[in-house]
């Protein structure tokens, strides 16, 4: 990452991604846009045991959704679905347990939902940041496989079932880090290069981007989007970057600041009127690229990504 990358993203980041900068932001907000009921209509959260996705699943549950929780931990999603439950009074939360950097799972887990229920919106929110480098049981680079090839298969399989329904969403819970990285297919598991986790995990929330750009592009039924939650004191922050956390604590979003945006392009109509694949961060559409960062991708190596995805994915089926 460059340093003129770094020195303005980060600059960036303290003006907009911080608490102050969401009660900046929200001075604009419209308050109806969120005033929906949505009874009847079907939600998948994945992360949805804490955190941003927690956050987004019961605001949904409050207004009548039917919420599928796909989380990794047995105990503590059942907590968090008993929680959603309770505080919302809807007793249609659902809860299956998936390990979203193993393929092997998610191939199986969308076979199975796609016989047994419909769905309206997906919420890509888990993630994944480890600071070394570790590999899965197949062999994959851990942070690779939960948030770009787990996002992939996990989309792509449910594509399929999203085009049968009204209104049909995606929305991939990106991240501001992925301003200073420009996309690269070289070394997607970083087999080659030093490993630092931040910066392969803003090289996986850049290829969320591409991929969400790219989907909207392929599939005109659905509306995509992806989104920066801002910087948001949550679990996943305190324990992957506890020096960050420490430094910015009293300056970070609320779990629920984190996760307005999430929910304004899940719920709300405006959202919806917007162009689809667009990256969103409160409630507008912004740049995917920071001015003179040079960080666009040219059309042949996006098709690469999608091309390595897809036959890993297939490896895996």
């Amino acid at each position: 990452m460059s340093l003129y990358r770094s020195v303005v993203w980060f600059a960036k980041g303290l003006r907009e991604y911080t608490k102050s900068g969401y009660e900046s932001a929200c001075k604009d907000f419209v308050p109806h846009d969120l005033e929906v009921q949505v009874p009847g209509r079907v939600f998948l959260v994945t992360g949805g045991n804490s955190g941003i996705g927690k956050a987004t699943a019961l605001e949904i549950a409050k207004r009548g959704g039917t919420v599928h929780l796909v989380c990794r931990d047995q105990a503590r999603a059942e907590d968090a679905r008993d929680e959603i439950i309770r505080e919302s009074s809807n007793q249609n939360i659902f809860l299956h347990i998936v390990d979203l950097s193993d393929p092997k799972q998610i191939w199986k887990f969308v076979e199975n939902f796609k016989q047994e229920h419909k769905l309206h919106v997906l919420i890509n929110n888990a993630g994944c940041m480890v600071n070394k480098r570790e590999l899965t049981e197949d062999g994959l680079e851990k942070n690779f496989a939960a948030n770009t090839l787990g996002v992939y298969i996990l989309t792509t399989g449910l594509i399929p079932v999203l085009e049968k329904e009204h209104d049909p969403r995606v929305i991939t819970v990106s991240s501001g880090g992925m301003l200073a990285q420009k996309l690269s297919t070289n070394d997607l598991q970083s087999e080659r290069t030093p490993f630092d986790g931040t910066m392969v995990y803003a090289q996986n929330k850049r290829q969320q981007v591409v991929l969400t750009e790219r989907w909207a592009q392929g599939h005109l039924a659905i509306h995509f989007s992806s989104m920066h939650p801002g910087w948001a004191d949550t679990p996943g922050v305190r324990q992957a970057m506890p020096g960050f956390h420490a430094r910015f604590r009293d300056r970070l979003r609320s779990e629920a600041q984190g996760a307005d945006t999430v929910l304004w392009l899940a719920l709300s109509s405006a959202a919806a009127a917007q162009p689809s694949g667009r990256f969103f961060q409160d409630r507008k559409p912004v740049s995917t690229h920071l001015p003179l960062a040079r960080t666009s991708s040219s059309p042949a190596e996006e098709e690469k990504l999608i091309e390595i995805l897809e036959q890993l994915a297939q490896t895996f089926k």
